[in-house]
């Protein structure tokens, strides 16, 4: 298990500030939910490393450059909020519609959602049900395969189902950029 936490995750601004979690929470403007199915372990992205792997380790720099701005949130059969700032990888199925009913209690003016994922949700009806209830857009990033374009082409109709946007990032190699697309005013 690693207790690593990231240099900008909000458990590192509230160990810095003396502040609680919750506190630090409160100033978050994006929610990142990321996948940590079985799945997110294959081995196609840079040097060989699995998709979590490059997952987390741009998403530890992009908490280093928006400090206490992030929260992340990781799902397989079940999701939990990471205040460390990595995700927790699960190694289990996809319920993609629980992840989104769990981080829907977030769903308040003015917050951002984006879902990393390569698009395999145990239940594909269900998540869209869940997604159409939310009054914020969720954007998704595809972290799949380019040749299994059924994961990307649901990640599409998940994020125009809210009026977000979708990008495909070339089996996380580029998540950090990516993320700063969708996330940062342009």
């Amino acid at each position: 298990m690693n207790t690593a936490i990231i240099p900008g995750s909000l458990g590192a601004l509230a160990k810095q500030k003396g502040e609680s979690i919750a506190e630090t929470f409160v100033n978050a403007d994006l929610i990142v939910i990321v996948d940590t199915s079985g799945s997110m372990a294959s081995s196609d992205s840079r040097g060989g490393k699995s998709r979590y792997d490059v997952a987390c380790e741009e998403l530890a720099q992009l908490q280093n450059a928006h400090p206490g701005k992030i929260a992340v949130l990781s799902f397989a059969d079940s999701t939990i909020f990471c205040p460390s700032g990595v995700p927790t990888y699960f190694g289990s199925g996809t319920d993609m519609a629980g992840a989104l009913h769990f981080a829907k209690i977030a769903d308040v003016s003015g917050m951002q959602f984006i879902l990393i994922s390569d698009g395999e949700p145990n239940d594909e009806q269900k998540t869209l049900a869940v997604a159409k209830t939310y009054r914020n857009k969720i954007s998704t990033i595809y972290v799949g395969p380019e040749e299994h374009p059924t994961g990307r082409d649901f990640l599409q109709r998940l994020a125009a189902a809210t009026g977000g946007k979708t990008i495909t990032v070339d089996r996380a190699r580029e998540l950090k950029a990516g993320i700063e697309k969708l996330y940062l005013p342009g």
